[in-house]
């Protein structure tokens, strides 16, 4: 009888966010992704409670509005320069970029476009404004060990996983 997801049990996954309107993947997990349920909400709270109940084995699809979760999308915070302006390590599309305003508040811009004259970041989170589907495909539902359940949420980063692919920043 296979075991099902419920608190404290330890489950290990791997799942793609798709567009929902274009079916284009936004971000996907190459690889399996381990926490214990109910100790450390890694991804969205309505993935986690379309989990609970689930088995290993079985692939889900989960619709997410971005605007609920993330927010409507912010144009104030994407900005164009002139490349000239931005460091070298910076001027690839994809890269991360954390900014400090005058008030000592950060935030993480991505770059987002460029082209030998200028370039272009942008501070939304990327699903934000976006209907999206988390397809989650469950490898493993099994008794969390007492070790995994105490360090619970240092998961993500013992995994060295960014957690802005997980959680919204």
């Amino acid at each position: 009888m296979s075991e099902t997801i419920q608190d404290g049990k330890f489950v290990e996954l791997t799942y793609k966010v798709t567009d929902r309107k274009s079916g284009h993947v936004l971000t996907q997990v190459e690889f399996p992704l381990g926490y214990v349920h109910g100790h450390n909400e890694i991804l969205s709270p309505a993935v986690h409670q379309q989990l609970q109940g689930r088995k290993a084995g079985e692939t889900i699809e989960v619709p997410i509005d971005g605007n609920e979760i993330f927010g409507p999308r912010d144009e104030s915070l994407v900005f164009t320069d002139l490349i000239e302006n931005v460091p070298e390590e910076y001027r690839q599309v994809g890269c991360s970029i954390l900014m400090e305003n005058d008030k000592g508040q950060t935030r993480s811009f991505l770059v987002t476009w460029l082209d030998d004259e200028k370039l272009t970041v942008d501070g939304n989170n990327p699903l934000s404004g976006r209907e999206v589907v988390f397809i989650l495909e469950i490898l493993t539902v099994r008794d969390a060990s007492e070790e995994e359940t105490k360090i619970g949420e240092a998961l993500p980063a013992q995994a060295n996983i960014d957690p802005s692919l997980l959680r919204p920043v």
